[in-house]
């Protein structure tokens, strides 16, 4: 997948997040995904890799099972933040649910709720 199409899936599965926002981080141009201006995601200046938020052991969890698609990034991998190596082949739907979780992290409880329901699965 090159550098376009990956910007276009990020930014189709992010701006479908109740008040998502894309914006360009602090001097940088590489977009990055907000909610009531807070990070949720940013994408690396060269395009090749994200940075997400993640709960408690999740960055553990998937850096040691494939660091080749993971890895703990500088400055924030110290917080639990986990980064993903968008040269590489991804699972989208992983990615996707990864990204959303993110989101639930940061977005206001109420925004978090919208999304639930309008999860067609949730019981």
């Amino acid at each position: 997948m090159n550098a376009d199409s990956v910007t276009v899936r990020l930014r189709e599965i992010c701006l479908a997040f109740p008040e998502a926002e894309e914006k360009p981080f602090g001097g940088h141009t590489a977009p990055s995904y907000r909610v009531r201006d807070k990070l949720f995601a940013m994408t690396g200046e060269d395009g090749t890799s994200l940075t997400f938020k993640a709960a408690p052991g999740v960055q553990e969890a998937l850096v040691s099972a494939d660091p080749g698609r993971f890895f703990v990034p500088p400055y924030v991998g110290s917080k639990g933040w986990v980064g993903a190596r968008l040269d590489v082949d991804q699972d989208w739907a992983e990615l996707a649910e990864l990204l959303e979780d993110s989101y639930r992290l940061i977005a206001p409880k109420r925004l978090s709720a919208r999304l639930d329901a309008a999860s067609p699965d949730t019981a």
